[in-house]
C-alpha cells in the first residue's frame, strides 16, 4: 500500500533540493527548472512528499526526535557509550554539541514548503481544489516546523511569506518575540484548517494532513503557551533580542488556559475520532490491554488524528527484544524504574508510589494495595498466559497499561513461535546482566510496540502506527486546561481523564481519590501522573516536565534500577544505584537547547538562550 509520507524517494533523483548549506535560499542542483518540476502532477506530488520528509521521526529514539524519550525520566536505556543522550543527561554539552540540533533541518523544511507554496499553482495537470489543498498542507507543515523549533529553542526567526529569492543579510537576523512566533504559527494553522479536508478517504494517501490534525497541532501549541515555561517564567524575563524586544512574556497570563481548553474541545467536538477499543476480548483485563496496545497495532485506527505508518518495526523492536533469549535482540529500550512505579493499581485505581527517599526506596501509598516486597507463586500474566511464573509482588495487580507496555524480570517472552522462553535479567539469568555488551540494566524492557503476533526470530519484525496526535492525548490536554483555567471546570477535567482510565479498566479518579474533589493542586498532580503513564514513550514526557517547569525536580536524580548484579532472581529485585553509573543533571539553562555555534557564526547578532 502506498504511504504518502514515504513517497519521498519518488523522483528525488531529479530533485536535489533541501540539501543547500544556505537553508533560506533556493538552489536548484539538477537539470530541471522550477517550472518543469511543478508542471507535472507526478513531480509536484513528489515535491510535496519530500516536504513531508522533514517531519520529525518520533519513532527513532536513538538519533531522531524520539531521542527526547531517553532524555526524560520515563526511560533509562541500557547503553553507556556512543549514544547521543549520554552527554546531555550528564550535563556535559554546550553550543558545539551537535546531538539533537534541529535548527538547520527545520529551516530547510520551512524553505522547501515555501518553494512549494509559491510554485504549485503552475501545475497544469491538477485541479484548483487539489492545488489549494496541497498548498494548505505545505502551509501547515511550514508552521509545524516552526513549532518544532519553538519547542526546542524558544522563539526563533520567522521568515514568513517573503520570497526565497530575497537575499538575507545575516547580521540583520535575530529572533522574533514569542508572541510574534505564536501569532504567525496560529495564523498559518488557521489558514490550513480552513482548506484541509475533514478526512482522508483514500487508503493510499493515509498520513496526509486533515483539518483535525491541524486543529490538534493548534491545541498543542496553545497548551504549551499556557504552561509556565512559555507563560511568564521569571528567569527568561530579561532575555532580549538585538532590537531590545523581550523575547518572552514578562508576566503570566492565566487566560491562555482558556484558549488551550477551547482548542482541545474543538478537536473533540469534530466527532471524527474515538478511543480505540478491542472488539475481540470479553475478559475485562485482556480487553483493556488490547485496547491500549491496539492504538499502535491497528492500522489507521479511530484514535489516530495524524500519524505515520512504520513499515518496518526492526529498528525499534530489535532494541526491545531480550539479548540471548531471542536470536537477535539488543535489549536497550528500557522504561525507568520511576515509570514502572507510576502505573496505577488495578483494584484501587491509585498510583502506588508517591515519592522516594534519598536512598531510592519508594514512598508507598498504603491505600493503593501495592507491595514492594515478596513474591507471588503461580502468577499468570493476564495477556501472555503461557505458564504461571514466580512474580515479584510489585508487578502483581497493576493497571492494564503496565502489562501492555512492560516486560519485567521473570516474565515469558511475548510469543511462543520458537517455544516458551522465560526472560530473566539477573546475573546468570536467561538474558543475563553483563557490565559490558547488550543487556538490560533496569530489570524491565519496553514491549508496547512489539506485537506478540510477530515471530521476530523468523525476521517478522512487524509494523505499527505512530501517532503525532491521538484522541487520548487531546482528552488529557483538555482535562489539564480545564483544571488550570481561571474559570475552572473540575467536572470536565474529571470527565475526560476518566474516559482514559475507563479504557484501561480503572475506576474514576474521584473514586480512587475522593479527596481530589475541590482540590486543584491534587488534581494537577494526578493528571500529570496519568499523562506520564498513558503517553509513555510517545515523545511527550521530556517536553511536559520542561513546560511545566518541574524538570529541575524530576530530572536531577540518581539512576536507580533493580539489582541485576545479583546472582539470584530473588536478590535481583532490590533497588540500587550501583548498576547504572552517574546521575541525571538538569540545570536552569537546560530548559531550552543552546543555539549551535554554527548558527551563531552564520548570524552574528543572533541572541543565544539563557545560560549558554
Amino acid at each position: 500500500m502506498k504511504r504518502f509520507i514515504y513517497t519521498t524517494i519518488l523522483l528525488l533523483s531529479l530533485l536535489a533540493l533541501g540539501s543547500c548549506d544556505k537553508y533560506l535560499e533556493v538552489e536548484l542542483q539538477n537539470q530541471m527548472t522550477m517550472d518543469e518540476v511543478f508542471n507535472k502532477r507526478q513531480t509536484t506530488e513528489a515535491y510535496l512528499a519530500q516536504v513531508y520528509g522533514y517531519l520529525p521521526d518520533e519513532s527513532d529514539m536513538v538519533s531522531g526526535e524520539g531521542g527526547m524519550v531517553p532524555l526524560s525520566d520515563e526511560a533509562l536505556f541500557s547503553w553507556l557509550a556512543w549514544v547521543p543522550w549520554i552527554n546531555i543527561n550528564s550535563g556535559s554539552w554546550g553550543t558545539t554539541t551537535s546531538d539533537y540540533q534541529v535548527w538547520a533541518h527545520n529551516y530547510r523544511g520551512i524553505n522547501q514548503a515555501t518553494i512549494f507554496m509559491n510554485n504549485v499553482d503552475k501545475n497544469v495537470e491538477l485541479g484548483q481544489g487539489t492545488k489549494d489543498a496541497m498548498k494548505a498542507e505545505a502551509r501547515f507543515l511550514r508552521a509545524y516546523f516552526y513549532f518544532c523549533l519553538l519547542r526546542r529553542y524558544g522563539p526563533v526567526y520567522i521568515w514568513g511569506d517573503q520570497d526565497s529569492d530575497v537575499k538575507i543579510k545575516s547580521e540583520e537576523i535575530d529572533r522574533h518575540t514569542l508572541s510574534y512566533n505564536v501569532e504567525f504559527i496560529l495564523s498559518e494553522y488557521e489558514k490550513a484548517i480552513a482548506v484541509l479536508p475533514t478526512r482522508i478517504t483514500d487508503q493510499a494517501w493515509m498520513g496526509r494532513l486533515t483539518k483535525g490534525a491541524a486543529m490538534a497541532a493548534k491545541g498543542e501549541l496553545l497548551l504549551y503557551m499556557a504552561r509556565p515555561l512559555f507563560n511568564g517564567a521569571k528567569f527568561l524575563t530579561g532575555l532580549k533580542n538585538k532590537d531590545g524586544e523581550n523575547l518572552f512574556p514578562q508576566v503570566a497570563d492565566p487566560n491562555k488556559w482558556e484558549l488551550a481548553a477551547q482548542a482541545a474541545k474543538d478537536v473533540i467536538d469534530l466527532n471524527q475520532y474515538a478511543l480505540y477499543e478491542d472488539k475481540t476480548e470479553t475478559d475485562p483485563m485482556r480487553k483493556a490491554i488490547k485496547s491500549y496496545s491496539g492504538v499502535f497495532f491497528e492500522e489507521w485506527n479511530s484514535e489516530i488524528i495524524w500519524g505515520r505508518w512504520i513499515n518496518s518495526g526492526y529498528a525499534y523492536n530489535v532494541r526491545s527484544a531480550p539479548p540471548r533469549v531471542v536470536k537477535e535482540g539488543y535489549g536497550g529500550f528500557s522504561p525507568s524504574l520511576k515509570l514502572v512505579d507510576s502505573y496505577p493499581m488495578a483494584e484501587t485505581g491509585r498510583f502506588p508510589v508517591t515519592g522516594y527517599q534519598t536512598n531510592g526506596a519508594p514512598i508507598v501509598d498504603a491505600r493503593s494495595g501495592y507491595s514492594e516486597t515478596g513474591f507471588t507463586e503461580n502468577f499468570t500474566h493476564p495477556i501472555d498466559n503461557y505458564a504461571p511464573i514466580k512474580a515479584h509482588n510489585s508487578i502483581v495487580g497493576r493497571d492494564a497499561r503496565f502489562y501492555a507496555s512492560v516486560l519485567a524480570n521473570g516474565m515469558y517472552w511475548i510469543n511462543t513461535f520458537q517455544g516458551r522462553k522465560l526472560v530473566t535479567f539477573f546475573t546468570g539469568g536467561t538474558s543475563s546482566y553483563t557490565q559490558t555488551g547488550d543487556c538490560v540494566k533496569t530489570g524491565y524492557l519496553w514491549r508496547r510496540m512489539s506485537d506478540p503476533t510477530n515471530d521476530i526470530e523468523e525476521g517478522k519484525w512487524g509494523q505499527f502506527s505512530w501517532s503525532y496526535f491521538r484522541l487520548g492525548e487531546i482528552y488529557l490536554n483538555y482535562a489539564e486546561a480545564c483544571n488550570e483555567k481561571p474559570n475552572r471546570n473540575e467536572a470536565e477535567a474529571l470527565k475526560y481523564v476518566n474516559l482514559i482510565r475507563k479504557r484501561s479498566g480503572l475506576n474514576n479518579l474521584e473514586e480512587a481519590y475522593p479527596e481530589v474533589k475541590g482540590n486543584k493542586d491534587l488534581l494537577r498532580e494526578l493528571l500529570r501522573k496519568e499523562r506520564m503513564v498513558e503517553l509513555a514513550f510517545e515523545n511527550h514526557r521530556y517536553h511536559d516536565v520542561r513546560t511545566w517547569m518541574i524538570a529541575e525536580k524530576e530530572l536531577n536524580e540518581s539512576f536507580f534500577t533493580r539489582n541485576l548484579a545479583s546472582t539470584s532472581f530473588e536478590g535481583s529485585w532490590t533497588r540500587t544505584n550501583a548498576i547504572f553509573p552517574g546521575k541525571r543533571l538538569f540545570q536552569l539553562k537546560h530548559y531550552f537547547f543552546p543555539i549551535h555555534q554554527d548558527q551563531l557564526s552564520e548570524m552574528s547578532n543572533l541572541t543565544q538562550n539563557y545560560g549558554w
